[in-house]
């Protein structure tokens, strides 16, 4: 199987003062194309922390990760950005969109952003998300669950190799949840690596493989 990301031996510090908090010690993840893996574990257990590490928005102090076998660690910010935005979509629990933009304009902007438009494979994650018909409904007149499709919607907007969530069905009526989870799943069964950074026993429930974080450190996958 094809491993889509891996993390090997990650190292998290934060300093304020003379106070050291150890975010990450040591954990090594790897996650294959078409698996979907929730992580796990209380609050303060690393869990957010590793998720930045993996898309690139925060460096370990040490170890790396790969994002489709290319190093994404320990590079400058710019190059960093550049395999993020070839290889990661990012589902968040809220802030997926931009609110001034209709439903196809941000689809289209992370397109742009990334140099792969595609109208045609648009038109088409907007049909399979069922939301063809809201295509051109500015953001802030979707419901919640059409929302939640929508950032869903952009995440894959470049054909990501990798799909990273934080807590994305935080804020959802349980039907909702059930229906993202259904559509995450679909996409890992489609082919594409899901890591989802979660509380919800729904989403540990759909998962083929759960990662659990303690105080910084992997203790069951």
């Amino acid at each position: 199987m094809t491993v889509a990301i891996e993390a090997t031996e990650l190292y998290r510090f934060y300093r304020a003062g003379e106070e050291e908090t150890r975010a990450l010690r040591g954990v090594s993840v790897r996650v294959h194309a078409g698996e979907l893996v929730a992580v796990v574990g209380p609050s303060g257990s690393g869990k957010s922390t590793l998720l930045a590490c993996l898309a690139g928005l925060d460096e370990p102090d040490g170890g790396q990760v790969r994002v489709g076998g290319v190093r994404l660690s320990h590079r400058p910010e710019r190059e960093r950005a550049a395999i993020r935005a070839r290889g990661i979509g990012m589902l968040l629990q809220s802030d997926n969109l931009l609110p001034h933009l209709t439903v196809a304009g941000n689809v289209d902007l992370v397109q742009h952003l990334t140099g792969r438009v595609d109208r045609s494979y648009r038109d088409r994650l907007l049909d399979e998300l069922g939301l063809a018909a809201r295509a051109g409904t500015p953001a802030t007149r979707l419901s919640g669950g059409e929302a939640a499709r929508a950032g869903l919607a952009v995440a894959l907007a470049a054909e990501p190799v990798v799909l990273l969530a934080d807590e994305p069905t935080g804020e959802l009526d349980d039907a909702t949840e059930l229906r993202v989870l259904d559509l995450l799943r679909e996409r890992a069964r489609g082919g594409l690596a899901v890591v989802v950074v979660s509380h919800s026993p729904s989403v540990a429930g759909i998962a083929e493989r759960r990662i659990e974080l303690v105080d910084g450190r992997v203790t069951g996958d």
